[in-house]
C-alpha cells in the first residue's frame, strides 16, 4: 500500500468529525473494542476506504506508539481529507472519552464509585469487549488470511505469542520476516 499524497475523498470534515464523535462515544473498550466499530463505519456503512486498506491502516498502525483507535482515525481522515482530516479523525475519537472521563472524575465517580448496579454493569461490559475483540479478529482473519501459509503461519505466531508472552513487536517482526521469506522462495508451510 504506498502513501498517496493526494486525498481520495472531497468528504467534508465535519461529517469525518461526527463519525469517529461517534465511534469514540458509543465504544467501551479501548483498541480492539473500537476496531469493529470503526471498519462498520469507515468501510461498510460509508465505503470511505476499502477492506483491504483498512487492513492494511490496521498493519500501519500496529507498529506504531500511541493507542490503535486513536492512529487507525488519524490514518482514515488523512486518506480522506489529509491533514485536516486526520485532526478531524482524532479529535472526534479522543473528545467523547475526554468529556466523559472528565465527568466522571469531577462529579459522577464519588456519587457511583459504591454502587452495586453500576459495577454489575462494568461486570457484563467486559465479556461484551472481548466478544467484539474477537468478532474483530475473526472477519480480519478471513479478510487478510489468504491460503494455507498464511493461515499457518498465524496459528504459529499465536502458539509462540501464548507460550512465550513476547513483546508484540518481536511478533510483528518474526512474522514480517517469515512473510518475507515464504515470499521470496515460494516456500509452502
Amino acid at each position: 500500500m504506498p502513501y498517496k499524497n493526494e486525498t481520495t475523498n472531497n468528504e467534508p470534515l465535519w461529517h469525518i468529525l461526527l463519525t469517529f464523535l461517534k465511534v469514540g462515544a458509543f465504544t467501551f473498550g479501548g483498541g480492539y473494542a473500537i476496531l469493529p466499530v470503526i471498519q462498520q463505519e469507515v468501510v461498510e456503512r460509508k465505503k470511505w476506504i476499502s477492506q483491504e486498506e483498512f487492513s492494511d491502516i490496521l498493519i500501519i498502525t500496529q507498529g506504531m506508539p500511541g493507542q490503535l483507535a486513536l492512529n487507525s482515525s488519524i490514518q482514515i481522515g488523512i486518506r480522506l481529507r489529509g491533514i485536516p482530516g486526520g485532526l478531524m479523525g482524532a479529535l472526534g475519537v479522543t473528545a467523547p472519552s475526554f468529556i466523559i472521563l472528565l465527568a466522571i472524575a469531577a462529579y459522577f465517580y464519588p456519587l457511583f464509585r459504591d454502587n452495586n448496579y453500576v459495577q454489575a454493569i462494568f461486570y457484563g461490559v467486559r465479556p461484551a469487549v472481548v466478544a467484539l475483540i474477537a468478532a474483530a479478529a475473526i472477519k480480519m482473519g478471513r479478510n487478510i488470511l489468504h491460503g494455507l501459509n498464511g493461515m499457518i503461519l498465524c496459528f504459529i505466531l499465536l502458539v509462540v505469542a501464548i507460550i512465550t508472552q513476547i513483546h508484540p513487536i518481536i511478533i510483528l517482526l518474526i512474522g514480517g520476516l517469515a512473510g518475507l521469506i515464504i515470499c521470496r522462495k515460494g516456500i509452502s508451510l
